[in-house]
């Protein structure tokens, strides 16, 4: 077999270095920098490879996600690998300080958080205006209340460990996600519980628009010193949008010292945003690093099936009986996000009750008409090249160069691939809004991306994802 433990690692390492390296085209570069890079090789032994992780919760999305994958590239790399083992093996520095330092569990400082009442005792502040530091919570935004599907099944992991959890192997926790999708569910969520688990625990949720408010008012106030204790005494820090000080430079000087310090005396922070942090236009550099630096976790488009049971989740709140064929069709039309789509059932339960009529798809036709109008926009050649060019990150005009190089041949043929199943084109007008191709050329991209998306499911994936963008 090939190396043990006992022999030189040089072989080793360098064929998990390959294996690393094909797997990260395939996830990405976030994914990549959260669950891969951490992984230290152990040892190779009667055919299978030991990996070591620093914690459970990543061995256990390790075993669930990659693993298989892993096995078969190694398998591929060398033909004896035949498994994948992940062990948990603590790194020093994600172990509390021996003696009760200021580790994750900070012992020392126990005491005074037992102490501290829920709200902040903000210096020379009124009662009154204390309680207005964190924004109001949202009953309804709890775990149980969450439905969970492989769009967002990654974030709601990740969010539930730090709700659970007085301490976290990541900090910060990052969520981006488009407008609807429940990214402000989940952190109301990590919020009620932490507060369920440890009501001493001092957690502030609030939006970066308030925290810049803030500041800016401590700053014409002269009063900065009473606005860094107030943030920095806290356990738990969420900001929402944290989008809204891009270009404030003041705001995010700030917000990065006041960031470093939280860390620092190991406090959890959860931040979000509607793009992922090396995405974040208008920011600071050292600020999308420290923003990148923990676990970023991105909630991609809903799937007709998750739309499908948030509908009857929320259906069973509002205690209605809503006939399938009705949220059918709403998860079938309505798919631009989470929040448009209740909003969508409350109106349409709320016209029954009123004006005491059974729900129809009828009915619901009728008293939607101006919602589904709006999402039944045309799809259009140009739309899907733009969208599909910037998914695999290829200029506009290669959609209709001669180039024949695979890293935009592959990208040209799943645009002719979506603009055949997404338009009402014909083949021969597709072939020439690709640079004058011929309707052949057009048959044999829809051919080739049908296969690969038998046998290939991150691509298939991949073209599911841009199908659903371009409709919603």
């Amino acid at each position: 077999m090939m190396m043990t433990s006992g022999g030189s690692e040089g072989g080793l390492d360098a064929q998990w270095t390959r294996v690393a390296g094909l797997l990260r085209s395939e996830i990405g570069e976030t994914a990549y920098q959260s669950w891969l890079k951490p992984i230290t090789v152990r040892e190779a032994r009667n055919g299978s490879v030991t990996l070591a992780v620093p914690t459970r919760f990543m061995r256990d999305w390790l075993m669930a996600h990659y693993v298989d994958r892993l096995r078969d590239l190694w398998g591929s790399e060398d033909p004896r690998v035949q498994a994948i083992d992940v062990v948990v093996q603590p790194e020093r520095s994600t172990r509390p300080p021996a003696g009760g330092g200021n580790g994750g569990q900070r012992p020392a400082l126990a005491g005074k958080a037992a102490a501290r009442p829920a709200a902040i005792r903000e210096p020379g502040v009124p009662d009154a205006e204390r309680d207005t530091l964190s924004a109001p919570l949202d009953p309804r935004f709890t775990f149980d209340r969450f439905v969970v599907g492989k769009p967002n099944e990654f974030a709601y992991a990740a969010a539930q460990r730090v709700g659970e959890a007085g301490a976290v192997p990541f900090n910060p926790l990052f969520l981006y996600s488009g407008v609807g999708l429940g990214k402000t569910h989940l952190m109301h969520a990590i919020a009620w519980k932490v507060r369920e688990r440890d009501p001493s625990r001092t957690v502030v949720y609030l939006s970066a628009e308030k925290f810049m408010y803030r500041f800016v008012r401590a700053l014409r106030e002269q009063n900065t010193v009473d606005f860094k204790d107030q943030f920095r005494s806290v356990d738990v820090l969420m900001i929402d949008d944290v989008q809204f000080i891009s270009g404030k430079e003041s705001t995010q000087e700030e917000f990065f010292h006041t960031f470093n310090a939280l860390v620092d005396q190991g406090r959890s922070i959860v931040i979000s945003a509607d793009k992922s942090p090396s995405d974040l236009q208008g920011m600071e550099e050292r600020l999308k690093s420290r923003l990148s630096c923990g676990l970023v976790a991105d909630i991609h488009p809903t799937t007709y099936e998750l739309r499908l049971g948030i509908l009857q989740s929320k259906a069973e709140q509002l205690q209605v009986e809503v006939p399938r064929k009705v949220m059918e069709f709403l998860a079938h039309r309505i798919t631009a996000n989470v929040r448009e789509l209740e909003g969508a059932l409350n109106r349409v339960v709320a016209h029954a009750q009123l004006v005491g009529r059974d729900i129809t798809l009828e009915s619901t036709q009728e008293v939607l008409h101006d919602l589904l109008r709006s999402n039944d926009r045309r799809v259009t050649i140009e739309d899907i090249q733009k969208r599909v060019a910037q998914h695999f990150n290829i200029r506009l005009s290669d959609m209709h160069s001669a180039r024949r190089a695979r890293s935009v041949a592959r990208p040209r043929q799943v645009a002719m691939y979506l603009a055949k199943q997404l338009t009402t084109r014909s083949l021969p007008e597709i072939g020439r809004k690709f640079g004058g191709r011929d309707h052949t050329t057009v048959m044999h991209a829809v051919r080739k991306v049908d296969e690969l998306r038998e046998h290939d499911a991150t691509f298939a994936e991949d073209v599911e994802l841009l199908r659903r963008m371009l409709e919603g």
